[in-house]
């Protein structure tokens, strides 16, 4: 398979065509080899438009998925990440969302809490060449504090719940990107911290896997 075609079909069928201006953003879309970044038998798939799962779902473990290009691209440009921006991707999965934002950003913190995937990850960025990314190991919903404040959260994936513990990381003038709510249902949101408050505002309609800790308890009927 001629995987630099299929990225630059990528690119220019889903990428572009979805509101997707940013150069630096499609220049790196361009240059990262999504392929790496599943698993060998689905190779020939890490250029289509749907979530692809690297891990499967266990009991009492949702699976773990790379989000659609255009969901990505479309979350990474809104969130407007500078070159000197220090950036905490929640949720990195086998990395491609961290080298994506390595390319971008200054620093960037790739949090997973699955010891496996996180050494993958780090597997799959050393491979790439993404020298500005740290991988961490932790709950995601507790974000990663010891490198706090972050300009830019990237949550990498859907939540059910309140952000607070994130948002609580964020420097002033800080942004965090993500999808709420579940699917059929979820928009993608830009959170942005001004002073002591978080305000956040739809960006536009979307869909993804939930991440794991971000599920919202069952709801209790009479």
């Amino acid at each position: 398979m001629d995987f630099a075609a299929a990225r630059r079909m990528m690119v220019d069928g889903q990428v572009r065509t979805s509101d997707v201006t940013d150069r630096r953003v499609i220049a790196a879309m361009l240059e990262l080899p999504r392929e790496r970044f599943v698993p060998e038998r689905m190779a020939g798939l890490a250029y289509l438009d749907f979530d692809i799962p690297v891990t499967q779902a266990k009991p009492g473990a949702l699976a773990r998925h790379l989000l659609k290009p255009m969901v990505l691209a479309r979350l990474v440009q809104a969130a407007e990440i500078g070159e000197r921006d220090r950036v905490l991707d929640v949720g990195c999965a086998a990395g491609y969302s961290s080298a994506l934002l390595g390319r971008l950003a200054g620093s960037v913190i790739a949090l997973e809490e699955d010891p496996a995937l996180a050494q993958l990850a780090a597997a799959n960025l050393q491979a790439v060449g993404a020298h500005d990314v740290t991988v961490a190991t932790g709950p995601l919903t507790a974000g990663w504090p010891l490198a706090a404040p972050y300009d830019v959260i990237m949550l990498n994936g859907a939540s059910e719940i309140a952000l607070k513990v994130l948002f609580g990381q964020l420097k002033p003038g800080g942004r965090l990107v993500g999808i709420a709510g579940r699917s059929p249902a979820g928009k993608a949101m830009l959170y942005r911290a001004v002073g002591q408050d978080v305000s956040g505002r739809p960006i536009f309609d979307a869909a993804a896997p939930l991440l794991p800790g971000f599920v919202a308890p069952p709801a209790f009927v009479f």
